[in-house]
């Protein structure tokens, strides 16, 4: 299930997490970021890839300092990180195709 960050920082990433990190930065307001939660879990369900990722849902007004150290300027926007690093970044996606490209290393 997808965690909320709100004030301070989630538990989960205070902690080393060997399984990949999904950042999903997203405006409450915006119909496009909720069609892109459909995208994710449509997505991740396909070839059982539920526990790949660590999703993190970011609201971006909640959390405008993580945003802005990210560089996350639009919504809604993906980031992936592996160990410590980007490892990938999408912003406006359009479609499951394009998700899907983005998170395919880390897919079965």
């Amino acid at each position: 299930m997808p965690q909320r960050v709100t004030g301070g920082v989630a538990p989960e990433m205070q902690q080393t997490v060997t399984k990949p990190r999904l950042l999903v930065f997203y405006d409450a307001h915006d119909g496009k970021a909720r069609r892109v939660e459909g995208f994710i879990a449509q997505i991740l369900q396909r070839r059982r890839n539920h526990e790949t990722f660590v999703v993190h849902r970011v609201e971006m007004s909640e959390r405008s300092d993580l945003a802005k150290r990210l560089r996350i300027t639009v919504s809604p926007s993906l980031l992936v990180v592996d160990g410590n690093k980007i490892k990938g970044r999408l912003e406006k996606p359009h479609n499951a195709v394009e998700i899907q490209s983005l998170l395919a290393p880390w897919l079965r």
